[in-house]
C-alpha cells in the first residue's frame, strides 16, 4: 500500500475527494479542512493500492494539484487493516507489477543527475577495478561492480525514451559519458601513480588472467548478459525491488571494462584498450535497449489493463 498526502485549495477538495472515492483501490480517507498554511488549503490523506496509485496521481494532475497544492507519496511499510486488504483486492492487476511512472521519472531524476558524489562513486569503483585486473582478482572486479553508479544514468536514459522527456535523456546521457570519462582519465593517471611505485606492470596485464581476461574480449554472451542484466535491473526499479539492484550490478561488466581500458591505454596496450572499449559499449548497449523494451512493455500492458478497468465500470 501507499500513502497519499495532498495540500488542495479548498475550491477543489470536494473534487479530489470524489475522485479518490471512485478510484478502485483507495481507503482510509480523511479531510482536515484548513489545516495547511504553506500553501494554503486543506490536507487530504488516504491509502492506496500501489497498482492504481499511478491513475489517482494522474487525475489529481488533471485537476492541476500538483500546481496549486501538493501531492506526496510514500510507501506503507505495514498497514494491518481489513479496509487495506479491501482495498487491493478491489484494484487491477498485482501490486508487485504496477509501475508508478511519475515516482520513476523522479528517482531515475536523481539518479542520473552528474554530480560529485556520483563522479566520486564511479571513479572509485573504476579504480578497485583497474586493481583488479592487474591482480586477476576476481572479487576486486565484483567489488567494483557494486561500487559503480552507473545503472541509474542508464535507467533515467531508458526512462526518458520511453516516456519522451529530452531533458532527462539528456541529462542521463551527460551522466554517463562524462562519469566515464572522467573515471577513465583519473584511472589512466592511477595506473602511472602505481607503475611509479612499482604496484603495477605491464607483465601483469600481459599474463594469461584466466579470472578476468574476459573483461577485454567481448562475445555474444556479453550482449545477452546485459540484455538480461538491463530487463532485471528496470524491473526491479519499477517494481520497488532495489535489493535486485545489487545482482544485476555484479553482473555486467561496464565499469571493469573502463577500467582495464584505462590500464591498457596507459601501458600502450591498444588492443587490450580497444577490445576493453567494445565491451563496455556491448554492454551500454545491451542495458539500454533491454531496459527501453522492458518499460516499453509494461506501460503497454498497463494502458491495457486501465482501459479493461474502465470499461469494467461501464458495464457495472
Amino acid at each position: 500500500m501507499l500513502h497519499l498526502r495532498l495540500i488542495t485549495p479548498p475550491d477543489r477538495t470536494d473534487d479530489v475527494v470524489r475522485l479518490i472515492e471512485k478510484t478502485p483501490g483507495t481507503t482510509h480517507l480523511a479531510v482536515v479542512a484548513g489545516a495547511a498554511r504553506n500553501p494554503s488549503g486543506d490536507i487530504v490523506m488516504c491509502d492506496v493500492a500501489r497498482e492504481a496509485g499511478d491513475e489517482l496521481i494522474d487525475g489529481l494532475r488533471t485537476l492541476e494539484i500538483d500546481k496549486c497544492g501538493s501531492i506526496a507519496l510514500e510507501n506503507i511499510d505495514l498497514s494491518l487493516s481489513l479496509r487495506a486488504d479491501k482495498a487491493e483486492d478491489e484494484a487491477p492487476g498485482e501490486g508487485a507489477d504496477a509501475v508508478l511512472w511519475e515516482h520513476l521519472e523522479d528517482a531515475t531524476h536523481e539518479e542520473s543527475t552528474l554530480s560529485v558524489t556520483y563522479v566520486a562513486f564511479i571513479t572509485l569503483a573504476t579504480m578497485i577495478a583497474a586493481c583488479g585486473v592487474v591482480l586477476d582478482n576476481a572479487i576486486l572486479i565484483v567489488g567494483a561492480m557494486a561500487v559503480g553508479p552507473e545503472f541509474g544514468p542508464l535507467a533515467g536514459f531508458c526512462t526518458a525514451l520511453v516516456q519522451r522527456t529530452p531533458r532527462l535523456a539528456l541529462r542521463s546521457m551527460i551522466a554517463l559519458l562524462v562519469g566515464f570519462a572522467v573515471a577513465m582519465v583519473v584511472t589512466v593517471g592511477f595506473s602511472f601513480f602505481m607503475d611509479a611505485v612499482d604496484l603495477f606492470d605491464a607483465e601483469s596485464l600481459d599474463a594469461a588472467r584466466p579470472n578476468t581476461h574476459f573483461i577485454y574480449r567481448p562475445d555474444w554472451f556479453s550482449f545477452v548478459v546485459a540484455v538480461l542484466a538491463g530487463a532485471a535491473g528496470t524491473l526491479s526499479l519499477t517494481s520497488a525491488k532495489s535489493g535486485a539492484l545489487v545482482g544485476v550490478a555484479i553482473s555486467v561488466t561496464t565499469v571493469p571494462a573502463a577500467a582495464n581500458a584505462a590500464v591498457a591505454f596507459s601501458y600502450d596496450k591498444y588492443n587490450q584498450a580497444w577490445g576493453s572499449t567494445e565491451q563496455l559499449l556491448l554492454n551500454l548497449l545491451g542495458i539500454v535497449l533491454a531496459g527501453t523494451c522492458t518499460l516499453a512493455a509494461q506501460k503497454l500492458l498497463w494502458a491495457r489493463q486501465r482501459e479493461r478497468t474502465a470499461r469494467t465500470r461501464e458495464l457495472g
